[in-house]
């Protein structure tokens, strides 16, 4: 004998029933899990780093009514702190590399004070955020006053093409009284220019038209990509987007890179991954106030020799970016298996503009929804 009980296996016992009992609610509960996962559509944005991923994300919740509560905004102050002070810091910084002098004494007096807050600033690493001692806001707030109405910070401000500048700085150095004043309390467009990276894949919760509309907002930056692949499991729609004013930009990470550059080979390569065959592939020409402005004074041929329209036509200019992106498109480019691109010019801090684009990308995501699911 085997030494086994010929009465195994044992009838099952109390503990055996209630034990079977919570296997079947377990699997009713995932097959339940699986079915509202299905009703859920899941809309993942991609582009590289500051394309707009994450303002766009701040406008969904602008649109859809929740916007944001008191203490969001509370938290946005230290935010927004940082990049004001962080924006004056790359300048000055830029201002030695570039050979700019000062256009006063005022001006270099100021400069050693803000390079001595961010040197004293405990910056939170993980964070990246520079905090500004309360009881030296008002001196903070008279040095950047004093730099941005000096004309050799001017000067550097206007070359910022030649270094890295986050997007928002000359609103933020405009506001500079106002946002060092103790009680500032952002604005729902102070809030949109807020920069910080994202390194964390976050994901969001909007109801469109009877069905659940999860976003997963993923970080842009090189070191933030090999996370994505783990969101990629049933897909409805990608939104991709993509900088109009990186054209004439360097990558922050390789500072050899044009950005525009990067960001139609990451467009293409995404395109190439079985998982987006036959998907809608949303695409945002971002920026297109900072790019309109850019055009009058930054030749679009000096980067892409291909562009033999106008210098300085905005429209001209916007429909060559816009060919680059279609022309990454792989075969077939016809038929069930195609890959629809559906382009659109967008501006992420317009809360009109995106309102209206949001519109026609609802339109779109339902479409391919009931298209996988053939309920057509």
């Amino acid at each position: 004998s085997s030494g086994i009980n010929a009465e195994w296996p044992l009838r099952p016992g109390e503990e055996q029933v209630e034990q079977n009992g919570k296997s079947r609610e377990i699997d009713k509960k995932i097959q339940g899990d699986r079915k509202a996962e299905e009703k859920i559509v899941k809309l993942l944005l991609l582009g590289s780093g500051e394309s707009g991923k994450s303002t766009f994300i701040k406008q969904l919740k602008i649109i859809k009514g929740e916007g944001f509560n008191d203490k969001s905004r509370d938290e946005f102050v230290a935010v927004i702190r940082s990049n004001l002070l962080s924006a004056t810091g790359s300048i000055l910084a830029a201002m030695g590399v570039l050979y700019i002098e000062f256009g006063s004494e005022e001006g270099k007096a100021a400069s050693t004070k803000i390079v001595n807050v961010i040197s004293e600033s405990d910056s939170g690493i993980a964070d990246e955020l520079l905090i500004i001692n309360p009881n030296a806001l008002q001196a903070v707030s008279e040095s950047i006053v004093t730099l941005w109405n000096d004309e050799g910070f001017r000067a550097c401000h206007k070359r910022s093409k030649e270094y890295q500048l986050m997007d928002s700085a000359k609103y933020y150095l405009d506001k500079t009284s106002e946002i060092c004043d103790p009680s500032f309390r952002p604005s729902d467009q102070d809030i949109l220019r807020a920069r910080r990276k994202t390194t964390s894949i976050i994901e969001y919760m909007f109801d469109i038209k009877k069905v659940q509309l999860k976003v997963i907002d993923v970080g842009g930056q090189r070191k933030e990509r090999r996370k994505w692949i783990q969101c990629f499991d049933n897909i409805t729609s990608i939104i991709f987007l993509s900088s109009l004013s990186d054209y004439d930009l360097r990558l922050e990470e390789s500072a050899e890179t044009n950005r525009m550059k990067e960001s139609l080979e990451l467009f293409a390569t995404i395109l190439q991954y079985p998982w987006f065959k036959k998907k809608s592939i949303i695409l945002f020409l971002n920026k297109t106030d900072q790019f309109e402005e850019k055009v009058l004074t930054s030749n679009i041929s000096d980067y892409f020799p291909d562009f033999t329209g106008p210098a300085g036509d905005i429209e001209a200019g916007k429909e060559f970016i816009k060919s680059m992106y279609e022309a990454k498109k792989p075969p077939p480019h016809e038929g069930p298996d195609a890959t629809h691109i559906f382009p659109h010019f967008t501006c992420a801090t317009d809360t009109d503009n995106i309102t209206k684009v949001f519109k026609d990308v609802q339109e779109i995501i339902l479409r391919s929804y009931l298209n996988e699911f053939n309920l057509v």
